[in-house]
């Protein structure tokens, strides 16, 4: 369990840096906390199993192709390829916006997937696979209004202060009656997102389409037209995964 532990933290750090992507040994020993010596024997069995590459002229190391690999059949068999990005790329060429499709884990959320509109200039650029926690943004608090509350509950209760929740709470209701949640300057300062609840075949909370914008000079008939637009994409990949809403 230890030697699982340690691979995985130095995949959080490797993973986790949205600017750097490779690191010396040195910088993985101070930041794992560990001896040199211990991180190379790691370092090279991690390497054997295409977890961690080593750069052959700088000795820096970074994320292996295998994680790629699982990623690529996770992305695979929630029906990313045929029923969701179809609709989240017609959605972006309609919106001129960015467009993402997010999943809950835990205490935070993934972005799995990002389609990016070519023609705007200025945009929101949220990396994929990076976590936020649940409490911030459109995407996550439609997330969270749309889960069953005792989840709900667990995941507000241990992000939020007490004397935070209920006001919190009450917005979560807000935005399940509105089927809709937006944010403004939550994660990044002067960009905003609208987002709608995703549902599978079994009526399961799949994750969230949002949209991702900048909020400056944005009218209040703009901000509509996106609302508009999120729901009804989302309604339309909802029912392509064979989602039936409850009479």
């Amino acid at each position: 369990m230890q030697t699982i532990d340690r691979a995985m933290q130095v995949t959080a750090i490797l993973a986790g840096n949205e600017t750097k992507k490779w690191f010396s040994i040195t910088e993985l020993s101070k930041e794992c906390d560990l001896p040199a010596s211990t991180l190379h024997r790691l370092l090279q069995s991690m390497k054997k199993h295409g977890l961690i590459q080593q750069d052959p002229d700088t000795k820096l190391y970074s994320l292996g192709n295998t994680w790629l690999e699982y990623g690529l059949q996770m992305y695979d068999t929630i029906d990313f390829v045929s029923l969701v990005r179809p609709e989240m790329e017609k959605l972006m060429l309609e919106v001129e916006e960015s467009v993402y499709f997010s999943k809950p884990i835990g205490l935070e959320s993934l972005i799995v997937e990002r389609i990016d509109c070519p023609t705007n200039s200025i945009r929101v650029y949220d990396q994929l696979g990076i976590r936020i926690p649940m409490t911030i943004g459109a995407a996550n608090k439609v997330m969270l209004a749309h889960m069953p509350q005792n989840d709900t509950l667990k995941i507000v209760n241990s992000l939020l202060k007490k004397e935070e929740t209920e006001n919190f709470m009450q917005m979560l209701l807000d935005v399940k009656k509105a089927g809709y949640a937006i944010s403004h300057g939550e994660k990044t300062k002067g960009t905003s997102s609208v987002a709608a609840p995703v549902f599978n075949q079994l009526n399961e909370l799949l994750g969230a389409i949002s949209i991702g914008y900048v909020n400056f000079n944005v009218t209040e008939e703009r901000e509509n037209f996106l609302i508009e637009k999120v729901l009804a994409y989302g309604a339309r990949i909802c029912a392509k995964l064979g989602y039936k809403p409850k009479e």
